[in-house]
């Protein structure tokens, strides 16, 4: 029984990690979409989805280094928030998101196509 309880621990562990990276993604990628996006597409602003985003990882790092308990409802909800960001608010600001594809590429492209 012992073999069990340790292989459900470090099974719900790594569930915890995977947890943090995207919660750790989910804020990289709100604090690089302008802030004028949020606005422009209808959703909260940039300073509460990084204050929410913010939270979500210092909750989902103590969920990964079981300072909480793995199966607590903190954890759980941190990884939430993280997913309705990326599955809601993400692909709305996508279209307002700044740095096209042409950095360096010696094109003669701009922004909106050829000069």
């Amino acid at each position: 029984m012992n073999n069990i309880q340790g292989g459900l621990f470090v099974f719900f562990w790594l569930i915890a990690i995977v947890a943090f990276v995207v919660e750790v993604f989910a804020l990289v990628d709100a604090i690089r979409v302008p802030a004028e996006a949020y606005t422009a597409a209808s959703k909260q602003t940039k300073k509460l989805w990084l204050l929410i985003l913010g939270i979500a990882n210092v909750v989902g790092l103590a969920g990964a280094a079981n300072i909480l308990t793995i199966l607590s409802i903190l954890p759980i909800v941190a990884f939430i928030v993280a997913a309705i960001y990326l599955a809601d608010v993400r692909p709305a600001v996508a279209t307002y998101r700044g740095g096209g594809g042409n950095r360096g590429g010696g094109s003669n492209m701009g922004p909106y196509g050829p000069w």
